[in-house]
């Protein structure tokens, strides 16, 4: 193999090609780096192998579980890809011994109450950071009355918003995409109320952030906006539903996405004409990532159920 002989020095290779190309990789490129450390710690030579990426899968993981080892494997894939382009005695597995490397817990869903509630509590928190009464009760809002991410939210431009049209551009979505989305106009009410607020505090020039840290006056970034949340949720001991140990920013968007899903199985709306609007409304990529919520969680499970038990005439051969 011609070129650099440490796997470091060849993870450097990847990791500079992969993002000349234009992915970020922060996550899998301090991943990658670890291996080719690991590899080259432990002195191994020449070409990738099964052998040394199966033993680093379990040896660096944090937590010793087959599901933990498979999503450290699968980050070594594309490398691995890159690798036996230029040295045909590179291997790798072909599946993954550990098993599934996707697992998707169920989520809490918001009531309505609950919603309210977090809202109020926003306006009367103390300023966690640079998160506080000024931001947190309007960023909450939006996620709650949209379906936006988080990461899309932080990352609206006051230019992103068009209130006569009642409608924002999201730059920043998943994958590099973009999208408009309509806002109700209750939620665009609320967002001139923020504004006047807002405002009279910072300045509000097209390109300045929506959300802004309340201390420097810059883009309010994840970390404040979870440490607000996170207090917000325990001051009102909200308990977790679903499969995570504490409710969190995104189960807003998923309280909204099954919201809407019920609404419209309550009032007999086809669904599979309806979720593609969904579908498209909140960004996903995959449609299954929308009907996901129908299969997985429990409060539009059971409206299936009923409106399947409605479909089944009364009486017949299986009864008793």
């Amino acid at each position: 193999m011609t070129g650099p002989t440490t796997m470091l020095s060849r993870a450097e290779a990847y990791l500079a090609y992969r993002r000349s190309l234009g992915f970020k990789l922060k996550i899998p490129g301090r991943q990658v780096t670890s291996f080719a450390r690991y590899a080259d710690d432990s002195g191994h030579e020449g070409a990738l192998s099964s052998d040394i990426a199966l033993r680093w899968a379990k040896v660096g993981a944090t937590v010793a579980d087959p599901f933990t080892w498979a999503k450290r494997l699968e980050v070594l894939r594309p490398f691995a890809a890159f690798l036996a382009a230029e040295d045909g005695a590179t291997t790798f597995p072909a599946t993954n011994p550990f098993g599934r490397t996707k697992r998707r817990l169920a989520p809490h869903i918001f009531t309505m109450e609950e919603i309210t509630a977090i809202i109020e509590e926003a306006h009367h928190i103390r300023r966690v950071q640079a998160a506080g009464t000024l931001m947190m009760p309007a960023l909450i809002g939006l996620l709650a009355s949209t379906g936006l991410r988080i990461s899309e939210a932080l990352g609206l431009r006051i230019r992103d918003l068009d209130f006569a049209a009642g409608q924002i551009l999201v730059r920043k979505a998943k994958y590099g995409r973009q999208r408009l989305v309509a806002l109700h106009p209750t939620t665009v009410a609320a967002l001139e109320t923020f504004f006047e607020r807002r405002n009279a505090i910072f300045p509000s020039r097209p390109a300045d952030a929506v959300f802004m840290s309340e201390l420097s006056g810059e883009e309010l970034n994840y970390s404040n906006a979870w440490h607000a949340w996170f207090r917000i949720t325990q001051r009102l001991g909200i308990r977790p539903r679903g499969g995570h140990p504490f409710v969190r920013i995104h189960d807003l968007r998923h309280s909204f996405i099954c919201r809407r899903l019920i609404l419209w199985q309550q009032s007999g709306t086809e669904i599979d004409a309806a979720i593609i609007m969904l579908s498209t409304y909140v960004g996903h990529v995959n449609l299954l990532d929308t009907y996901w919520y129908i299969e997985s969680v429990p409060e539009l499970m059971a409206i299936a159920g009923s409106r399947f038990e409605g479909a089944v005439p009364c009486g017949g051969a299986f009864d008793d």
